[in-house]
């Protein structure tokens, strides 16, 4: 999904094949568990970083009015060719950075998922971001996001990873800038193109925040009932776990 000022114009095309082993259903079986929760029905729901916006066909496929948003372009053209598995009504999408979301009303929970918010390297802009979900979410509403703990950014440092399907082969590399606390990938992708190969090269950065860091901005912009959860668990997060959730709710009335 993508997360930031990137637009994955090399990756776009290949994302969803690249992304096969992201269980998809049981991210969104979770987030039904954290909706299930609330005392307001959750009805309107934006997918921030939609990415080619799988999450939001799925959801809708569940019954929610869904909104996707996201920065690249190549992504959501991707996301406009799909088709609603079963009823529901198709997300609208909208081409967005996270900080200067504008909405045309308000929504009953956003969501943002796969490490979207670790992408927004820069704080002033992810707090400006915060700011803009707050404001387009209804009294009451939840904000539901994960994101990569520090430890597990820190312990990519140095790794080769790889991912091939029939016509693309990915080759990332990760470097770890303690100072920044940014994790740096460099992506060589290869398109085939009849019997050439065609390189693309993409670099893309996730930030360490730590949950102290994201809890401090959360409340600064008014969010109320912060928790954390563990990946995917109804449960507070362990000590070496690689994904955290956090929910946040803005608060019913404001003041």
């Amino acid at each position: 999904m993508n997360h930031g000022n990137e637009t994955y114009r090399a990756l776009a095309g290949c994302y969803d094949e690249m992304t096969e082993d992201v269980h998809y259903a049981a991210w969104a079986d979770f987030l039904e568990k954290l909706f299930s929760r609330e005392t307001r029905p959750i009805k309107t729901v934006l997918d921030l970083a939609c990415g080619t916006g799988t999450m939001s066909f799925l959801l809708a496929a569940r019954g929610y009015e869904m909104i996707g948003v996201d920065f690249s372009p190549e992504m959501l053209a991707i996301a406009s060719n799909k088709t609603l598995a079963g009823e529901g009504i198709p997300p609208i999408f909208l081409c967005q950075a996270m900080e200067k979301l504008d909405l045309y009303g308000t929504v009953d929970a956003c969501v943002c998922l796969l490490d979207s918010i670790n992408h927004v390297t820069n704080p002033e802009k992810l707090y400006k971001a915060l700011q803009r979900v707050h404001l387009f979410l209804e009294p009451g509403g939840l904000f539901v996001f994960d994101v990569h703990t520090p430890q597990h950014l820190e312990a990519l440092d140095g790794g080769i990873f790889l991912d091939e399907t029939e016509d693309d082969y990915c080759v990332w590399r990760t470097d770890y800038h303690p100072k920044r606390r940014v994790c740096t990938y460099v992506m060589d992708v290869f398109h085939r193109e009849g019997s050439m190969w065609a390189r693309e090269t993409e670099i893309h950065e996730e930030k360490a925040y730590s949950p102290e860091e994201l809890t401090a901005y959360l409340q600064q912009v008014g969010f109320t009932q912060i928790r954390q959860y563990g990946n995917r668990k109804l449960r507070p997060p362990r000590d070496g776990e690689e994904r955290i959730f956090f929910t946040a709710r803005k608060a019913e009335t404001t003041e």
